[in-house]
C-alpha cells in the first residue's frame, strides 16, 4: 500500500498537482485510521490531505481511479439470488439462457433492464459484458480507453438506448406535460451516463491489469486548466480557462497589493535615525527608515489578433485588464498589418465578451491584405503613439513574430525601446520554433529588456506579476541605445 500512495503522490506531481514531501507524510497517516476497503473513505482522505485548489480536482479525479480502481467481484456463485431474490442479474440470466453466449440484442435488453430499474449491481454486470463482447481489448496493444470506449458504445446504440428508456418512463408518468417530459429527459441522460461510466470504469480497469497504474496514467495524463497551451486549446479547454481566469487575476492582484504594503519601508535613513536616538541618550533604539512609495508602471500592451494569434491575444488581455488595478495608466493596442488602440473598449464594468466583438468588428487593424506585417506595424505605433511614451512607460508586445516574409523594420522597435523604460516580448510559440520559417523573432529580441515564451496562464501570471512589481530603473540602470544594441550579439533568452 506504502508503494501504490508513493507512485499516486508521484503520478499528481507529474501532472502539475503541487504536493509536499510533508503532505504526502499527512495523507499516508490519514489512511492508517479508515478501513481501506472503503474506497469513498480513501478517495475523501486523499482528496482533503493532498488537494488545496478546487482547479486540481480532474487530476486527482483521473489519477485516483486509475490508481484505485475497483476490483472486479468474484462471481463464484452466478446460480445465487440477487438483491431481489431472482437468480442472477439480468446480464446472467441471459448469458445462461443462451449457453453461455449472448447476442447483441439480448446484451442491450439487458442495460435497458437494468437501467429503467435503476438495479445498478446489475449494469454493472451487463457493463462487463459489453466490454467482454464489443470492447476488443487486445493485450499488450498501446491503445487509449478512450478507443475502446467509443468501440462500445458505438455497437450499443445510445441514441436509441435513450428513446427506450424515455418512452418506457413516459408511459410510466401517465398524463405527460412538458415539464415532465423535461424532467424525464433529464433523469434518462442520468442513467445513460451512468452506463457509460460503468463501461469506462470497466474498460480502464482492465487496462490497469494489463498495462500497470503507471503506464495507463501516462496516457490518460491531461494538463492542468492553467498549463493549457493557449494557441492549440479546444472549445472545452476556452470555457474551463474562462472560469478559471478571473479568480486567477484575483489571488494575483491581492498578492501583489500586500507586496506592495510590505515593501513601503526603504533604506535606513541615517539622519532621522541619529536625530530620533537624542531622546534615548544617543542609543539608536528605534531605526527610522526612508518611505519609498511603491511604483506602478505606466502600461502599453500591443497585441497580434492575426487568425494564428487570436486566442493568445483574447486572453492576455482578458488577464492583463483584470489586474488593471496594479497599473498606473493601461493602454491596449491590437494589429495585425496596422495599428489601431482599443483602450476605450476595456474600459472597468464592460463584459468581456462584449468588448471583444466590438474590438473584432470595430478595431481598424487590416492596411493592406489581413496578413501580420510587423513591421508596417511598428511603423505606425511609432509615428502615431511613438511621443506618448516616457521613462516611465512599459511596453509589451504579444505575437509570434512571424512576418510572412515581409521588412521586419527594426528600426522602429529601437526607437521604442528608447523611449520607455522597459520593452517586453511575448511569444506563445516554443522556443524550438522561434526564427524558424518566416519568424524574425531574432531580429526584434535585441531590442527588448527579455523575451518571455508565454504558452499557458501559468507563464503568463508569472509575467505580468513581475512586471507589476519591477523596481524602477535609475539613469544608471538604463538599457543600452539602440545604436550600441546593433553590436550585440543575439538575443538569448
Amino acid at each position: 500500500m506504502l508503494g501504490l500512495l508513493s507512485a499516486f503522490v508521484q503520478e499528481l506531481r507529474q501532472v502539475g498537482v503541487p504536493v509536499s514531501m510533508v503532505e504526502s507524510i499527512d495523507a499516508m497517516e490519514a489512511v492508517r485510521h479508515i478501513e481501506l476497503g472503503d474506497r469513498v473513505a480513501l478517495k475523501e482522505t486523499l482528496r482533503a490531505t493532498l488537494v488545496k485548489n478546487a482547479r486540481h480536482e480532474p487530476a486527482f479525479e483521473t489519477a485516483f481511479e486509475v490508481f484505485f480502481a475497483s476490483r472486479r467481484p468474484d462471481l463464484a456463485d452466478p446460480e445465487g439470488p440477487d438483491d431481489r431474490g431472482e437468480p442472477g442479474s439480468p446480464a446472467d440470466r441471459a448469458r445462461r439462457g443462451s449457453g453461455g453466449a449472448m447476442d447483441l440484442d439480448q446484451l442491450i435488453d439487458a442495460l435497458y433492464e437494468a437501467m429503467r430499474n435503476q438495479d445498478f449491481s446489475a449494469l454493472r454486470s451487463a457493463a462487463r459484458q459489453a466490454v467482454d463482447d464489443l470492447a476488443g481489448i487486445e493485450p499488450g496493444r498501446p491503445v487509449g480507453g478512450t478507443y475502446y470506449l467509443y468501440r462500445t458504445l458505438r455497437q450499443l446504440d445510445v441514441d436509441d438506448l435513450t428513446s427506450r428508456l424515455i418512452d418506457a418512463m413516459l408511459a410510466e408518468e401517465g398524463e405527460v406535460d412538458d415539464l415532465t417530459r423535461r424532467l424525464v429527459e433529464e433523469e434518462a441522460a442520468l442513467r445513460i451516463e451512468r452506463m457509460r461510466e460503468e463501461i469506462k470504469e470497466e474498460i480502464r480497469r482492465r487496462l490497469v491489469e494489463d498495462r500497470g497504474h503507471e503506464a495507463v496514467a501516462r496516457t490518460l495524463r491531461q494538463p492542468l486548466v492553467e498549463e493549457i497551451d493557449l494557441m492549440h486549446a479546444t472549445r472545452t479547454d476556452l470555457r474551463n480557462l474562462e472560469q478559471v481566469i478571473e479568480p486567477l487575476t484575483r489571488k494575483l492582484a491581492a498578492r501583489l497589493a500586500q507586496r506592495r504594503r510590505q515593501a513601503g519601508r526603504g533604506r535606513l535613513d541615517f539622519r532621522k535615525t541619529m536625530r530620533a536616538s537624542l531622546a534615548t541618550g544617543g542609543v539608536p533604539i528605534e531605526p527610522k527608515f526612508r518611505h519609498v512609495r511603491p511604483h506602478r508602471p505606466e502600461l502599453f500592451l500591443l497585441c497580434d489578433v492575426s487568425g494564428s494569434m487570436a486566442t493568445f491575444a483574447r486572453f492576455t488581455l482578458q488577464f492583463t485588464y483584470a489586474m488593471g488595478t496594479q497599473f498606473s495608466k493601461l493602454r491596449a493596442f491590437v494589429f495585425v498589418d496596422a495599428v489601431d488602440e482599443v483602450t476605450d473598449h476595456l474600459k472597468p464594468g464592460i463584459d468581456f465578451k462584449d468588448a471583444l466583438l466590438r474590438i473584432t468588428t470595430e478595431a481598424d487593424v487590416v492596411w493592406l491584405d489581413g496578413h501580420s506585417d510587423y513591421g508596417h506595424a511598428l511603423e505606425q505605433f511609432t509615428s502615431k503613439y511613438g511621443r506618448e511614451l516616457t521613462p516611465r512607460s512599459t511596453v509589451i508586445i504579444a505575437g509570434d513574430a512571424r512576418n510572412n516574409y515581409r521588412d521586419a523594420r527594426e528600426r522602429h522597435l529601437a526607437e521604442i525601446a528608447d523611449s520607455c523604460q522597459a520593452l517586453y516580448w511575448l511569444n506563445p510559440e516554443p522556443k524550438a520554433y522561434w526564427d524558424s520559417g518566416d519568424s524574425v523573432m531574432s531580429r526584434y529580441a535585441k531590442y527588448c529588456d527579455e523575451v518571455f515564451e508565454v504558452r499557458n496562464l501559468r507563464q503568463l501570471e508569472t509575467f505580468v506579476e513581475r512586471v507589476a512589481t519591477q523596481p524602477r530603473r535609475t539613469r544608471r540602470q538604463r538599457r543600452y541605445s539602440s545604436t550600441e544594441r546593433e553590436t550585440l550579439p543575439m538575443f538569448t533568452p
